[in-house]
């Protein structure tokens, strides 16, 4: 005789079960995951049996494979747009060097003369220095020659004594070998020449377009912000003004920094190769301003062919001491220069600097070096605003439009402060 439904007999274990009889087992049932389709007392499927950490691992990596796809066609498409990008980037920075003193000048004058007396003075002085350089180079062309005619000999002097011993007229048979070399593979130089003649050409575009933007950046470069931003949806135009202007503050702190710390640079050591006497001291200091526009390795660049000039014209004791000034400048440049100019506008690690120049300079050359640390420093700028963005969207999170909320101890002002209280709804001290 069945039970009646809802009733249960006596011993069941849970609604509709039968009492296991005395002496028998229970028959065993095997637990189910949850959203497994496998049949009970089945095998698992074949997704249950890979381990969680291989599956994580797997996830990971098609993910980071995409990424890398993604990456490598977008330096790709940057590689085919080399020559607008390098304009932009020139204009950019042509843009954050003069745009306070635009700013100044537009005080007493329209904004348009500012601009156009901006790069008036700027061709002025870029013209002085070049023809102050040409000029020095060609007055002491003829002493020159007759030192480093002099100095190739010390040199050769040098190298059969101790501790080198080498054979004597090393140096005059490297001479009569880069000669040879130089006639045997002329054609190639012709043709190397004629390419980078075409490389001029299209650098000369590049700076009369770099020009050309910046014109329009310096005079109304606000509104052209205030209209690519009309062209976002209204509820993202708030985060991208904040990311951009923390972007601008970077690069054109970067930009002013780096040419404040090139300029101190070409200072000390224009100062200390007068003091030894090396000569071509003018275009060795324009050297080292401009090797200084690329961080950690630019300036030891600068001051080793400064030490080759020396080592020619000046023997091996000067120009052993013009070595020493790259541990001096790299010094003064690490731990006073960095953290005092651009301490408050790029704020990475000086490991994280080496990796960015190298990196730019094995996929782009000089100019990647030049352009890395910049991107760099812009795209890190970037990721912390909008972390602070995200931050002040979180519950709790304190917004910069919105006041701070009242410390702890402070009365509230009037009926709606009071209601805003969370003591009263959630049994804090007021609601005890």
């Amino acid at each position: 005789m069945s039970p009646r439904p809802g009733h249960e007999p006596p011993g069941s274990t849970g609604p509709g079960r039968w009492a296991v009889p005395l002496g028998s087992r229970r028959p065993r049932v095997t637990p189910r995951r949850e959203g497994s389709t496998a049949p009970p007392g089945g095998r698992a499927p074949s997704a249950e049996r890979v381990p969680a950490g291989l599956r994580t691992a797997a996830g990971y990596a098609w993910r980071l494979g995409l990424l890398g796809v993604g990456a490598y066609l977008l330096v790709d498409v940057l590689t085919r747009l080399e020559l607008p990008l390098i304009a932009l980037f020139l204009a950019l920075v042509v843009t954050s060097v003069l745009r306070p003193l635009v700013d100044l000048l537009a005080r007493v004058t329209p904004r348009s003369l500012a601009v156009l007396l901006a790069f008036l003075c700027t061709i002025v002085v870029i013209g002085g220095v070049l023809t102050l350089v040409g000029t020095t180079v060609a007055d002491e062309w003829n002493r020159l020659g007759n030192e480093l005619r002099g100095g190739l000999g010390r040199i050769d002097r040098w190298l059969t004594g101790s501790p080198f011993h080498l054979r004597p007229g090393t140096v005059t048979d490297l001479r009569a070998k880069i000669g040879e070399f130089i006639a045997a593979h002329r054609s190639t130089l012709v043709s190397t020449a004629l390419s980078g003649a075409g490389r001029a050409v299209e650098l000369l575009t590049g700076v009369a377009l770099a020009v050309f933007c910046s014109v329009f950046f310096l005079h109304s470069g606000d509104r052209m912000w205030s209209w690519a931003q009309q062209q976002l949806p209204t509820g993202s135009r708030t985060v991208w003004d904040r990311a951009g202007r923390a972007a601008w503050r970077t690069f054109a702190g970067y930009t002013r920094g780096v040419l404040i710390v090139a300029a101190t640079n070409a200072v000390l050591v224009g100062i200390a190769l007068s003091i030894l006497g090396v000569p071509l001291v003018l275009p060795l200091t324009v050297l080292e301003f401009v090797a200084a526009l690329i961080p950690l390795i630019g300036s030891p660049i600068a001051l080793a062919v400064a030490s080759v000039v020396a080592l020619a014209a000046r023997g091996p004791v000067i120009a052993l001491l013009v070595l020493a000034l790259i541990v001096v400048i790299g010094q003064i440049e690490g731990h006073l220069l960095h953290p005092l100019v651009l301490g408050w506008s790029v704020r990475i690690h000086p490991v994280v600097i080496a990796l960015s120049v190298t990196g730019g300079a094995v996929l782009a050359g000089v100019l990647g070096a030049v352009v890395a640390v910049p991107v760099v420093s812009v795209a890190w700028a970037v990721i912390g605003e909008l972390r602070d963005i995200r931050a002040e969207r979180a519950p709790g999170g304190r917004s910069r439009s919105r006041p701070a909320p009242p410390a702890a101890g402070d009365r509230p002002h009037g009926r709606k402060d009071e209601r805003r209280r969370p003591g009263r709804a959630e049994g804090g001290k007021d609601g005890r």
